[in-house]
């Protein structure tokens, strides 16, 4: 049995015979089930039973269930779900050409992938076809109803079969999907009866694409398809072809203005170098390619300059349509080179990482409006011209930005907010939600104390089997973060075990450490701020850029056995923090999954006493 395919549409169908499914990026297959076999197959008809073993096991798990149902056919996406939205097609790709059975089994347990069911073919035997897609989804939902399964859809759920809903109102689906990054709408005519094997006009698709400019830089003459790439600082990066799109008479006048402007040319392929701008739509980013382009329209008015990686990614952004990017080419530091839309990529980038981290705090930011050549200033209320997707908490008498999404970190971004100063609770609670230690040394030559409190605070950490995160303060010290469950702990409680961590290193090393808030009195040694951590003080937020005219240094999550090899901050810049985040993750991404407070409540009660 071949699925019904959705015909590809630029503009939405409405009216009340439609509705709207969201449509998501991931292998389409029919599971059918008799009293004798399950059999998962793609759309080209190949057995999918091996590759997701976890679909295949929780239909057996149901099969007692669906007996009344047999011989069933539902027709679905496999997917791997990473919100309600959106699904990872990059890593489902890589795991559908796993062949090991081992390594399929253990990908299977620590990320199952889904099978998103949107309609029913068959149920006890009887051939659905010719049901309208209304009443074949009501059937659906009914089977859901019966095998008491959710009948929406949940990335975090432990159901592996879900149902897929559909809705009457597509503006707030679309611009749920555009915000999740999803792959786009599936309308469905109520009316249509099944055509399988066939693409049909009675299911449209649209895509969520999105657009960038791009510059040529070649044609292959063999496939008809045009290259296009990006600037990479002085680097060409090459991100795909496209051909579609384009009229037969704009292909022919844009090989020809190839051939009068090339560099060199081969039986095969006309070569040019950067001059002439194109504007694509393009599904998303695959290994740094080009997803399904095609061309829009020629951008005579821009440079070749603008067409850059960084603005490439950040026209990928899931963000509100209300959010605009100024000045990307702005330079914010002399002695580095960092301009505005870099800056920008960055907090894309690290947005997962980060917001975490900022999530229902009240935000105080540094913004630095002419970057390192002028003055800045700080930054608590929600400004009039704020756009409405800003949200905010007073709190007294300050009504303080809540950055939980990755528009509102865009929007600060792109006002020049550097720095990110949280406080240690979240809104809803007065219980600090994590322990912070400062180390802050004299000045940059004395980091080494930093690391030598760092490594004797870890020693009486694991003397108490506390769990704890090490970072760079951004500046010229080291950060200690220990995470807390909501309202387990109070500020007062944290004093006792901060006050003696603190008091432990002075004692031990009088001549390195100090608690003296008073610089004048602290000479040359390291000043442990425990007193920092209270109600109403902030720290900086992890990953968060600092606004030093030396350079852009990031306050960076480290792994406990990089201490040691410290040397300064300056080493954690945009590029190679992102680089780290690439190679060997985050230091911090199990933080959330690690409260200490059991541990810790066991260490405070002995030191009460």
């Amino acid at each position: 049995m071949k699925p019904m395919l959705p015909t590809l549409y630029t503009e939405i169908p409405k009216g009340s015979e439609w509705v709207y499914e969201t449509k998501y990026d991931g292998f389409r297959a029919i599971l059918t089930m008799t009293h004798n076999s399950i059999d998962l197959t793609s759309r080209n008809e190949k057995s999918l039973n091996e590759s997701f073993p976890e679909i295949i096991s929780e239909a057996k798990k149901l099969s007692e269930q669906l007996k009344p149902f047999l011989p069933l056919s539902i027709d679905g996406e496999v997917t791997l779900l990473t919100s309600k939205y959106f699904s990872d097609f990059e890593q489902l790709q890589i795991r559908g050409r796993f062949k090991n059975k081992e390594k399929i089994t253990q990908a299977s347990k620590e990320h199952p992938c889904r099978f998103l069911v949107f309609d029913l073919l068959k149920r006890a035997g009887n051939n659905l076809s010719l049901e309208s897609f209304e009443q074949r989804k009501k059937l659906l939902y009914e089977l859901f109803e019966t095998l008491e399964i959710p009948t929406e859809i949940n990335p975090l759920g432990h159901n592996i079969l879900q149902y897929v809903p559909y809705t009457t109102n597509y503006t707030n689906l679309w611009k749920k999907i555009q915000l999740e990054d999803g792959e786009g709408i599936i309308a469905k005519h109520l009316n249509s009866k099944w055509e399988g094997g066939t693409r049909s006009k009675q299911w449209i698709k649209i895509k969520n694409y999105k657009k960038a400019c791009f510059f040529i830089t070649g044609y292959d003459k063999d496939n008809g398809y045009f290259q296009v790439g990006v600037f990479n600082g002085d680097q060409i990066i090459s991100v795909g072809a496209f051909s579609h799109g384009i009229s037969s008479t704009e292909r022919d006048a844009l090989i020809h203005i190839l051939k009068e402007n090339k560099v060199s040319e081969t039986t095969n392929f006309i070569e040019i170098l950067p001059a002439i701008v194109v504007e694509l739509q393009f599904l998303s980013l695959y290994k740094n390619q080009l997803r399904e382009p095609s061309f829009i329209s020629f951008r005579f008015e821009k440079q070749v300059d603008n067409c850059t990686w960084d603005m490439l990614l950040l026209s990928t952004a899931p963000v509100h349509k209300e959010l605009s990017i100024t000045h990307p080419d702005k330079p914010l530091w002399e002695t580095m080179d960092v301009k505005k839309e870099k800056f920008l990529s960055y907090l894309y980038q690290v947005s997962q990482q980060m917001i975490p981290f900022l999530e229902d705090r009240l935000l105080t930011v540094i913004r630095f409006p002419h970057g390192m050549f002028g003055e800045a200033f700080y930054q608590k209320n929600r400004p009039d011209y704020a756009p409405d997707f800003i949200k905010s908490e007073v709190n007294e008498d300050i009504d303080y930005i809540i950055c939980n999404d990755l528009s509102t970190l865009l929007w600060l971004g792109n006002q020049l907010a550097f720095e990110y100063h949280v406080p240690f609770q979240t809104i809803d609670t007065d219980h600090p939600i994590e322990i912070v230690f400062d180390l802050d040394p004299p000045s940059k030559e004395y980091f080494s104390l930093a690391i030598k409190a760092a490594i004797e605070m870890k020693k009486v950490f694991d003397k108490f089997e506390l769990m704890t995160y090490p970072k760079l303060s951004g500046n010229k010290g080291l950060q200690i973060h220990i995470p807390i469950s909501k309202n387990s702990l109070s500020y007062d409680e944290t004093r006792v075990f901060t006050s003696f961590i603190a008091e432990y290193l002075v004692t031990s090393f009088p001549e390195d450490f100090t608690t003296e808030r008073m610089k004048k009195n602290r000479g040359n040694r390291l000043y442990v701020d425990y007193i920092q951590h209270a109600e109403g003080k902030t720290i900086i937020a992890p990953y968060s850029l600092r606004g030093k005219k030396e350079g852009a240094y990031i306050a960076a999550p480290l792994f406990w056995e990089e201490i040691n090899d410290l040397v300064s901050v300056e080493d954690f810049t945009i590029e190679h923090v992102l680089k780290r985040i690439n190679t060997i993750g985050c230091p911090f991404k199990e933080y959330f999954t690690t409260p200490q407070d059991h541990t810790l409540k066991t260490i405070i009660s002995g030191l009460d006493h």
